[in-house]
C-alpha cells in the first residue's frame, strides 16, 4: 500500500477539534502545548471552547488546523508506530502545505505555527474587509472558470484561486468582480455559483502585500530538506529542495492551488491511498472525485486513527 498524507486548509475548522486526542494522548497534548508556547497565548482554548467566530478568524484558523493535524500525526507515531516516512508523498491544501512541511520535518512545529499566524494576519491586512471575496463554481471546469473571470475582470481583479476537483473551481478577487461572475455563471454553462463566507480574496493578485510580508518572514526561517517529498500547490509535482519550497510558499499566497493536478499526479505515480489527518474530510471528498480508483480515509478521531493503523499494519505485514 502506497500512501500519501494530505493536510486540510481553511474551512475545515470546527470548535472542539483535536480535544479528544489531547485528552487521551500525551503526544497530542504536547503538540497543542508547544503551539500555545510558540504563539504566547492559549490558542488551544479557542480551538476547544470557541467561540466559533474567533476560531474562524484567519489568523486563528490557520495555526489551529495545522496543530490539529500535527496532533493526529503525533498520535499515529506514538501509539501505532506509523510516522510520516510511511508515506511516499505529502501535500497540503493552501495553509495545509505548511502542515505537510512540518510533518515532513522541513519546518519545526514552532516555526510553522508562527508563520501561519503571520500569514493569516498578513492576508487579512492585505485587503480591507468587504472589498474582496471568493466564489465556488460547481460543475465548472478550468476553461469555463477562466471565461467567467474575463467577464468579471471588467469590474476588478477576478482570478481562479483553486482548481479543487473535476466540477469544483474557486475564483477570487474584488467583490464587484466576483458578484458579476456569479451572476453570469449559468449563462456560461456552470451549474451553480456560490459566494463563500470568507474574510478576504485568497490566492489572487489582491494578496500581493501579503506575499511581500511572507517573503520577508520566510527569509528568516530555516527550511530543511523534507524527509518525504512534498507535492506543492503551485507546481503540482514533488520537491525536496528547500529553496524551491521557500519560493513556492511565497508564490502560493497569490497563486493558484492546483489541488486536482496534485492528487492526479500522486495517483498516477503509485499512490493508492490518500490519508487526511486533521479536522473534517473535505480533502477526502475531493479525492473521491479526482482519483476514483484510490482508497481514502480521514483521520479525525481516536477511533479513525486506530482503525487506519490496524488496516495499515495488517497490509504492511502481507
Amino acid at each position: 500500500m502506497a500512501i500519501a498524507f494530505t493536510f486540510p486548509g481553511q474551512g475545515s475548522q470546527t470548535v472542539g477539534m483535536g480535544k479528544d486526542l489531547a485528552d487521551n494522548f500525551t503526544a497530542a497534548k504536547a503538540v497543542f502545548d508547544e503551539v500555545d508556547d510558540a504563539l504566547g497565548e492559549k490558542l488551544s482554548k479557542t480551538v476547544w471552547e470557541g467561540p466559533g467566530d474567533a476560531l474562524t478568524l484567519t489568523q486563528n484558523a490557520q495555526p489551529a488546523l495545522m496543530t490539529t493535524s500535527m496532533a493526529v500525526m503525533a498520535v499515529l507515531k506514538a501509539e501505532h508506530g506509523i510516522g510520516v516516512e510511511a508515506a511516499s508523498h505529502v501535500a497540503g491544501h493552501s495553509l495545509g502545505e505548511y502542515t505537510a512541511l512540518a510533518a515532513a520535518e522541513a519546518l519545526t512545529l514552532t516555526n510553522a505555527a508562527k508563520l501561519l499566524r503571520h500569514r493569516g494576519e498578513a492576508m487579512q491586512r492585505a485587503v480591507p474587509v468587504g472589498m474582496g471575496t471568493m466564489a465556488a463554481l460547481l460543475g465548472a471546469n478550468e476553461e469555463q472558470a477562466a471565461d467567467l473571470c474575463l467577464l468579471g475582470g471588467a469590474h476588478g481583479p477576478c482570478e481562479i484561486a483553486n482548481d479543487n476537483a473535476p466540477g469544483q473551481v474557486v475564483i477570487s478577487g474584488a467583490r464587484a468582480a466576483i458578484e458579476a461572475a456569479v451572476a453570469a455563471a449559468k449563462d456560461h454553462g456552470i451549474k451553480k455559483a456560490v459566494i463563500l463566507p470568507v474574510s478576504a480574496p485568497f490566492h489572487c493578485s489582491m494578496m500581493s502585500p501579503a506575499a511581500i510580508e511572507m517573503e520577508e518572514a520566510l527569509a528568516d526561517v530555516a527550511i530543511r530538506t523534507p524527509i518525504v517529498p512534498v507535492v506543492t500547490n503551485i507546481a503540482a509535482v514533488p520537491t525536496i529542495n528547500p529553496q524551491t519550497i521557500r519560493r513556492q510558499l511565497v508564490e502560493q499566497v497569490t497563486g493558484r492551488v492546483h489541488w486536482r493536478q496534485s492528487i492526479a499526479w500522486m495517483a498516477n505515480n503509485g499512490v493508492d491511498m490518500f490519508v487526511e489527518p486533521g479536522s473534517g474530510r473535505v480533502l477526502t471528498l475531493l479525492v473521491r472525485r479526482i482519483a476514483a480508483d484510490a482508497k481514502y480515509v480521514a483521520l479525525n478521531s481516536v477511533e479513525s486513527i486506530a482503525e487506519f493503523a490496524q488496516t495499515f499494519n495488517a497490509a504492511d505485514q502481507k
